[in-house]
């Protein structure tokens, strides 16, 4: 009997010690690994960009496309959010260019020491006059020379007075607009015959 016990004890320790070297084996598994949502992007319509003190965010362009593309000689809207990390130094934005067409920005165009910029009014956010936070806001229009279309990218040269400058590919929203102009005719379900 006693044979007996000693030999459950063996295999309980045995069991434990297993277990504890399991344990640690599949606790170091995730050691050093990246998780997937660490990488990932903030659900916004745009894209973002850092140069110097100056971060920009959901830039993108804010255009109804009701055809295959949306046409030249149309003024479409710029929107972004600029923010100096600077706690001293002002910064202001010179000029904005791309090969779609001249873009203007109307306002005033500087970005304080540790304050933001918000160009354009994105759908469902608050004006920077309703805002908590001090912003300075302004306005950019592009006014396209060449068809854009919604699923591409165009890019945009953002030229600060301190930061520099910075080229980054520029996505389109169609804002919260709808895309159909007219009711939708009886029978038509939206889908593709």
């Amino acid at each position: 009997m006693n044979r007996s016990r000693s030999r459950t004890s063996a295999l309980t320790a045995g069991l434990a010690a297993c277990a504890l070297a399991t344990g640690l084996t599949l606790t170091g598994c995730g050691v050093g690994q990246v998780s997937q949502t660490a990488t990932q992007a903030a659900a916004v319509n745009g894209t973002g960009a850092t140069v110097g003190d100056i971060t920009l965010r959901n830039v993108h362009l804010r255009a109804a496309q009701t055809s295959d593309y949306v046409q030249p000689g149309r003024n479409v809207e710029l929107l972004f959010v600029a923010s100096n990390g600077s706690p001293e130094d002002d910064d202001k934005l010179v000029s904005i260019t791309s090969d779609v067409g001249a873009v203007s920005v109307t306002g005033d165009a500087t970005v304080h020491a540790g304050g933001v910029l918000v160009v354009g009014t994105p759908d469902g956010q608050i004006t920077p006059l309703e805002s908590v936070e001090t912003a300075d806001a302004a306005e950019a229009t592009v006014a396209l020379a060449k068809p854009i279309s919604n699923g591409l990218t165009y890019n945009f040269t953002f030229n600060f007075e301190r930061a520099g400058q910075t080229t980054m590919p520029v996505p389109i929203s169609a804002g919260e607009t709808p895309r159909r102009e007219g009711p939708a005719e009886a029978g038509d379900t939206g889908g593709h015959h």
